[in-house]
């Protein structure tokens, strides 16, 4: 089962493996409060693709097709083909996202590849 969920939002037992998948750190937010298990800095957006995105969901449809695109070569690449072989091994994945819109970032998007993928 792959789960995504906001780094503010309290840990929980039924998290089971979690996946920090931003470049950024969470603002304000410690080691110890996260509980990751991994920090998959390459998975996120680019920071130009990220900087031109900016959060508005206008632009998210295009946002999606870039950054599927970015997934598909160098260090991006090699962080998908990780994430994979985590979801593999274990029965429950949460992503991990610090985006205040819960509906247009990259965790839905790496989310809904998977799915499909299945």
């Amino acid at each position: 089962m792959i789960q995504i969920k906001r780094a503010y939002e309290k840990t929980n037992t039924n998290d089971g493996y979690r996946i920090l998948v931003d470049r950024m750190w969470p603002r304000g937010m410690s080691k110890e409060k996260e509980h990751l298990d991994l920090w998959l800095k390459d998975i996120a957006p680019s920071n130009e693709l990220r900087k031109w995105f900016n959060h508005e969901p206008d632009k998210f449809p295009v946002f999606k097709e870039k950054y599927k695109t970015e997934l598909k070569s160098g260090d991006a690449k090699i962080a998908f083909q990780t994430l994979l072989k985590i979801i593999k091994e274990y029965p429950v994945v949460t992503m991990i996202y610090s985006a205040k819109d819960e509906v247009h970032n990259n965790a839905i998007v790496l989310k809904e590849i998977i799915e499909k993928m299945n």
